[in-house]
């Protein structure tokens, strides 16, 4: 009789609808760079691999887990985000010459730690700056280049004077968000300082000539956050160009958890599952 009913029970659980794995989230682990710095990183999830860059001052969870686009992003994908030096969990060296070109040697060496060839790519503000420079440099890993409140300004001065002009309002929730932003216990202003002093020379930033960019591009930039000075070259030169303009945002109320709208979540993820290799 037991075992009869032990097998009805089989059975009956054998009816029932699937139920699907929840996720524990993200998991945190570290590399050593070629010039001896600890890096960390997270990730969550499985499939072609998203790696996401944060903004100055900012950092993993913060820029990209903390506000759900890598969470929606990992539903689909490897969700994979560095912290940058200087920043986050990583090493903060106070040098200024530890920086620079080195960030985005960083990204490329987490790649290989991970035996990742090809990735989305998605900087935001100074990882945008980074994602130039790997499209500049090593442009054979990048499967997509998003640029969240940047993008690659002019630099012939006849082309910057036709610049349309960008909105002179302000996001009255733009300072709240940078108070925010400024009370990070992982924040170590020495580091910053010296991320801010790295001494560039002349094509060590990324100089590029985007014709000869063979990925699609797309731009996420708020209203107020001078949008037309970020994407009008990319309108212009780029094969492949989407943007979205986010209505009432700034520099930090677009990516910022509590701020960040909707649209820039959807039309991110979109973007990449839209472009997958097939």
């Amino acid at each position: 009789m037991r075992r009869f009913l032990m097998i009805a029970f089989a059975v009956a659980l054998s009816s029932l609808p699937a139920v699907a794995v929840v996720d524990d989230g993200p998991s945190h682990a570290e590399f050593t760079t070629s010039d001896g710095l600890r890096i960390h990183y997270m990730a969550q999830g499985k499939g072609v691999p998203v790696v996401f860059i944060h903004g100055y001052t900012g950092s993993a969870e913060g820029n990209w887990f903390s506000n759900g686009v890598a969470v929606e992003v990992a539903k689909t994908h490897r969700a994979i985000a560095i912290d940058c030096r200087g920043h986050g969990l990583s090493d903060k060296p106070h040098d200024p010459k530890m920086y620079g070109p080195a960030m985005a040697r960083d990204v490329v060496e987490l790649m290989d730690h991970l035996e990742i060839d090809r990735a989305h790519l998605h900087g935001y503000s100074m990882g945008g700056g980074i994602v130039t420079q790997i499209l500049a440099r090593w442009p054979e890993r990048a499967l997509t280049a998003t640029y969240g409140g940047s993008g690659v300004a002019e630099t012939d001065p006849v082309w910057i004077a036709k610049l349309a002009k960008d909105s002179d309002q302000s996001d009255p929730q733009e300072a709240e968000a940078r108070s925010t932003l400024q009370a990070s216990p992982q924040r170590d202003e020495a580091a910053l300082g010296a991320v801010r002093e790295y001494p560039w020379t002349e094509g060590e930033r990324g100089a590029i000539d985007l014709r000869q960019v063979k990925v699609p591009v797309l731009a996420l930039v708020g209203e107020f956050d001078r949008p037309n000075g970020k994407i009008t070259r990319m309108k212009r030169e780029l094969a492949d160009f989407e943007y979205l303009i986010l209505p009432g945002k700034s520099h930090l109320t677009a990516i910022m958890a509590g701020y960040i709208p909707k649209k820039y979540i959807s039309k991110f993820a979109q973007f990449v599952r839209a472009h997958d290799p097939r």
